[in-house]
């Protein structure tokens, strides 16, 4: 076994610049969501790469979501190596859809420029280069002989920035991810290559919308200004929730450290008239807000909402004539791996070995697809684990350093052996 450990080792090493060519092919299909752009494109790209390197490969429409769509199709690839015993099945799932590029760019966001041994582009970081790097990491065992009892899956998936649910949530509500099929799960999401992150926090994203009544601008005490009640209740939530949030604090070792609070974010308001179009001179009579709470393990759903729902009402007590409407908009709750994973154990011990130093266990602000294998898929013994630095995800000029890009494919390439077995 040392023998074959070191020559899994060494594999990853030749592998390197045939690595870096594949992602930086990788990084030029401009997967962009919204609106989910090149997704096909992409499916097959990956699919054919595995086919090339003895996987079974199956495609996978997203049939029935309402964002699969001709222009769209929502496409994923799954491809897998069945092994020659009856060992564990190792899954490593990466989703390849990107956020858009944005602005503040000094080199081509969909080039995969590689300078300073660093490969640049949408997606080096969050998260192509960790998929790469799962990629590699099973070819690398390939190439080293390991004959493996235990079969072995990648999985190239969409949507995961919009929520999952034409990707991972669609591959386990159909039965292809689930807990009879599936025993360990690595996303390779960018925690930093000496970090394992065990788990998130949970999402509640709610909308509320104010009614008014119109009346003219030049009379607006004929009218009910849906804004000004918007801003009734934006003040009641800073002066009253938003204190007792930064109060709470979860034992998940979430990182940084000010997302170990419950948090709360205004992520849009829109109310009247467009400000940029032609306007006539109306009071408000409608507006509406779209808030993000990350609530903590510790607090649950149902306590998260009804916080909302009785400030909603306090504030409607004493506001004449606030109307207003909430809506859930995405539910997401807490996960956590389960105490004693033997995925987290392997893990531990494999970065000990490529990286001589401990490793740092950790939980994500926000969250991934480890919340479908979960919820949905029943498959608890699953984590994030790969390249890329957390806070470079959907930054311009976002890139993947070369060398975290080769040693985290040869920590999952020695945990994928561990845990699948040899034959």
């Amino acid at each position: 076994m040392p023998d074959l450990r070191g020559r899994i080792l060494d594999e990853v090493d030749q592998l390197r610049d045939e690595m870096i060519s594949f992602l930086g092919d990788f990084l030029r299909i401009p997967t962009v969501n919204p609106p989910g752009d090149a997704y096909e494109e992409c499916a097959h790209f990956l699919g054919d790469h595995l086919e090339q390197h003895d996987f079974a490969v199956e495609y996978f429409a997203a049939e029935g979501r309402p964002e699969h769509t001709t222009d769209h199709p929502r496409v994923n690839v799954v491809g897998a190596r069945v092994g020659e015993g009856a060992g564990s099945v190792v899954h490593i799932n990466g989703h390849f859809d990107v956020v858009p590029a944005g602005e503040g760019w000094t080199t081509d966001p969909f080039g995969g420029e590689v300078k300073n041994n660093r490969i640049y582009g949408r997606g080096s970081c969050d998260m192509k280069g960790g998929l790469a790097a799962g990629i590699f990491a099973f070819e690398a065992l390939r190439r080293a002989g390991a004959r493996l009892a235990g079969t072995v899956e990648v999985s190239g998936t969409v949507d995961e920035e919009s929520g999952g649910f034409a990707g991972v949530a669609w591959l386990a509500e159909h039965g292809r991810f689930a807990s009879d099929r599936i025993d360990h799960v690595i996303i390779p999401e960018p925690l930093n290559v000496d970090r394992i992150c065990v788990g998130h926090r949970g999402v509640y994203w709610f909308e509320i919308v104010t009614k008014g009544r119109i009346a003219h601008g030049c009379m607006p005490f004929l009218g009910v200004s849906a804004i000004d009640h918007m801003g009734a209740i934006l003040e009641a939530i800073r002066t009253e929730l938003q204190p007792a949030l930064a109060e709470r604090i979860t034992a998940m070792p979430v990182v940084p450290d000010g997302a170990r609070h419950s948090t709360l974010n205004v992520n849009a308001v829109v109310g009247g008239q467009p400000a940029d179009g032609i306007q006539s001179p109306c009071v408000a009579d409608r507006c509406h807000a779209v808030f993000d709470r990350r609530f903590l393990l510790e607090e649950g759903f149902e306590a998260t909402k009804e916080e909302i729902v009785e400030l909603l009402k306090r504030t409607a007590a004493r506001v004449p004539d606030l109307d207003y409407e909430l809506s859930d908009q995405m539910i997401v709750h807490p996960v956590r791996a389960p105490e004693g994973s033997p995925l987290v154990a392997s893990l531990q011990r494999s970065i000990s070995e490529v990286l001589e130093t401990d490793a740092d266990i950790v939980a994500s602000p926000g969250t991934y697809d480890q919340k479908h294998f979960a919820r949905i898929a029943g498959v608890e013994d699953c984590v994030a684990y790969g390249p890329g630095i957390l806070e470079l995800a959907h930054q311009p000029d976002e890139y993947c350093d070369l060398d975290d890009l080769v040693n985290s494919t040869k920590v999952m390439a020695l945990t994928t052996l561990e845990l699948a077995g040899t034959a």
